[in-house]
């Protein structure tokens, strides 16, 4: 009976935690675009504390979605899961946000081959950048400018 009550008293702390994480994430709604390049990432809020989202490409005036994305609660963190059309067989990967990095966005799995870390920063209201790195934290950059 001790573990219910301490479990009841402490699920609503944690309950707050998750909404304000994804609170925190809510900037991410809408449509962007890579810097220089007809590539696209669009977020939407869904059912619950959740982000869907996809990245495409425009390829003669043809959109073709490459990537399809969901941040949400799970286990009590909040979790970012890709899926890579063409690769790893098409499964979902899932990347934690590590919220001891600061000043970004830190979504990571240091087991996965590549990507291990995915990271967003939010330098204003309508410019991301964001970061795909590897082992020892090489991999590639870019900027995405907010479309609507």
């Amino acid at each position: 009976m001790k573990t219910f009550v301490i479990a009841f008293i402490l699920f609503p702390f944690s309950f707050f935690r998750i909404n304000d994480d994804f609170n925190d994430l809510l900037f991410l709604e809408g449509t962007w675009k890579v810097e220089n390049k007809e590539t696209y990432e669009t977020w939407k809020r869904g059912e619950g504390n959740t982000l869907k989202g996809n990245s495409y490409k425009i390829k003669e005036g043809k959109k073709i979605i490459t990537e399809e994305l969901l941040i949400k609660s799970l286990n009590n963190s909040m979790v970012y899961q890709a899926r890579v059309l063409d690769q790893n067989n098409a499964q979902v990967i899932d990347f934690v946000w590590n919220k001891d990095v600061k000043d970004k966005y830190s979504f990571e799995n240091l087991s996965h081959d590549f990507p291990k870390k995915v990271q967003y920063t939010k330098l204003n209201d309508s410019t991301l950048f964001v970061e795909v790195l590897g082992e020892d934290d090489k991999g590639f950059s870019f900027r995405m400018g907010r479309r609507k």
